[in-house]
């Protein structure tokens, strides 16, 4: 089974990638971190889709580094269809 990546926003800009590790390697093992430089938000993929809802569960609302944490279920951005994409060419 794949792993699960999360939306982890409200983050403190200068929250490093090596304490997310830390944190979010309490509810399991640390696959990749993303974090988005200066924009206080970062993507973390767990190994299971189980541990990726543990640390969702426990973390989502938590505070971390003065910072009220929201953590989501990341999604991959849906394309757009060939009809949507010929509209907007022909704008």
């Amino acid at each position: 089974m794949l792993g699960k990546k999360l939306y982890v926003g409200n983050l403190y800009c200068l929250a490093s990638k090596e304490q997310l590790r830390e944190l979010f390697s309490q509810y399991g093992r640390v696959l990749a971190i993303d974090v988005i430089e200066g924009s206080g938000y970062a993507y973390v993929e767990m190994s299971s889709p189980l541990e990726a809802e543990k640390a969702k569960r426990a973390l989502d609302g938590a505070e971390y580094l003065e910072r009220v944490l929201r953590v989501k279920d990341a999604y991959a951005p849906v394309p757009f269809t060939p009809r949507e994409l010929k509209s907007l060419i022909e704008e």
